[in-house]
């Protein structure tokens, strides 16, 4: 992560980019903005983006570094991915801001950003976006991700600090009843769903893979069970381990069935959906029934984590049907 793109055409058709292209670079300043680098002045850390209010938090992201973390609030798993995002957001006090997007109320946003599947994270810095993971990450891998985007943010000149004024009126594109409207609570959780949420928020992987395992077991038509013992389990196979490991060991044995199938868990984790696919599949024909199985175990989970709606699935359960039959 060490350049960003030429250009904001990545959300071109959201939000109406077309004034960022003629305006100072970073470090340039603007005629009345706080310059890089001094503390800008904002109600919190934490906004809730939509279709229609983003281009505040693009005018934002030419100060401070911009988190995006697209999610569906009803996921399990993003649902403790956000926990984790609100936390490390806190402990670099004001270094970056969060801003989460409901993936199921704001579609611009998601045919945006390229959003395959939920959840999804990007950074925006000096009104560019930057893609940095899909799918929940370990919280320490979590760490490492922002600590390169702020790297980056240093690099094109975007230094500055949020300075929370609590006397502030209204978010970023907030209009001014806003507080009038306030959102419907959400409904609570299953038992065994909160359950498993609770556990994935202290790294308590096992405990969460048994409730969603439990809730399975209850009814097992529990989609969001299903796609969350998918993640939490792909959570535990990753817990520990290093980049660095992983692939030195796949690298080292290309025809090892569990080094292979570390290596496609880090490719999904990190976004790289048909890699993982192709990997997967690529190996298929050359192991024995047990293998085979293994890897066909493995496939039809990320179908869960992915979606099953997605079209990058539709054809990886294609190409593992020709090779099943």
């Amino acid at each position: 992560m060490s350049q960003l793109p030429p250009n904001p055409t990545n959300l071109r058709g959201a939000v109406d980019l077309s004034g960022l292209v003629n305006r100072p670079q970073p470090g340039q300043g603007d005629a009345g903005g706080a310059a890089p680098g001094e503390p800008v002045e904002l109600p919190s850390l934490f906004f809730q983006g939509t279709d229609a209010n983003f281009n505040d938090f693009i005018d934002l992201s030419m100060r401070i570094p911009v988190v995006v973390a697209l999610t569906a609030s009803w996921a399990d798993p993003d649902r403790a991915l956000a926990t984790v995002l609100d936390r490390v957001t806190t402990d670099l006090a004001g270094r970056i801001v969060l801003v989460q997007v409901d993936v199921d109320a704001n579609p611009q946003l998601v045919q945006a950003f390229q959003a395959q599947s939920a959840p999804a994270v990007a950074g925006i810095v000096a009104g560019r976006p930057v893609q940095l993971f899909t799918g929940a990450l370990p919280e320490d891998q979590v760490r490492d991700v922002f600590a390169q985007l702020l790297e980056l943010a240093a690099q094109n000149g975007v230094t500055g600090s949020a300075q929370i004024d609590a006397a502030a009126g209204e978010t970023p594109g907030a209009d001014a009843d806003a507080d009038a409207d306030e959102p419907a609570p959400e409904p609570p959780l299953p038992p065994l769903h909160a359950e498993a949420y609770d556990a994935i928020d202290r790294g308590d992987y096992p405990a969460a893979i048994a409730a969603y395992k439990t809730a399975i077991a209850q009814d097992p038509r529990d989609q969001m069970a299903i796609a969350g013992l998918a993640q939490v389990s792909l959570l535990a196979r990753l817990a520990g381990r290093t980049l660095d490991e992983i692939r030195n060991a796949a690298a080292a044995a290309p025809g090892d069935s569990d080094a292979q199938l570390a290596v496609a868990d880090l490719d999904l984790s990190g976004g790289h959906v048909d890699d993982a696919f192709d990997r997967l599949l690529t190996l298929f024909p050359t192991l024995d029934a047990e293998g085979k199985e293994a890897v066909r175990a493995r496939i039809l989970e990320y179908f869960e984590i992915v979606g099953v709606d997605d079209p990058r699935v539709g054809k990886a359960r294609a190409r593992l049907a020709s090779l099943l039959y």
